[in-house]
């Protein structure tokens, strides 16, 4: 499932129309329907909007299940691990890098920092 089509899910679960969206995010309704079809690739910035507008955390676009949420890769796939993903080549496997990376930078940090870092990205995801 490609993050277009979970945007649409999650959309008409809470019988909400693209101009709903239109309405909450600014977005233009032709953008929408673009990215819900795949023709278009959302930035971050545009997904925490989508995220907003559905009244959703941002990595809910990301699962399928309620209830033991599975990944979506590239491909509509189910996701590998983050270290299998980082053997891939191409972006899927560049970023996966970058996030194992911060996962170890992150764990080696004392609790105060990394709670400011934290407090620091929900600032950021709230916007």
């Amino acid at each position: 499932m490609s993050i277009g089509q979970r945007i649409r899910q999650l959309r008409e679960k809470k019988s909400l129309s693209q101009g709903d969206i239109e309405r909450q995010t600014g977005m233009l309704r032709g953008y929408i329907s673009r990215v819900e079809h795949g023709h278009t690739v959302p930035s971050i910035e545009t997904l925490q909007r989508f995220a907003g507008a559905l009244d959703v955390p941002l990595y809910r676009l990301f699962y399928t299940a309620e209830d033991g949420p599975q990944p979506i890769a590239a491909g509509g796939r189910p996701a590998s691990t983050l270290e299998e993903l980082a053997q891939s080549s191409g972006s899927e496997g560049s970023e996966a890098r970058f996030l194992l990376q911060l996962k170890g930078l992150v764990g080696h940090m004392v609790d105060s920092d990394r709670a400011f870092l934290l407090d620091c990205a929900r600032k950021l995801a709230s916007r």
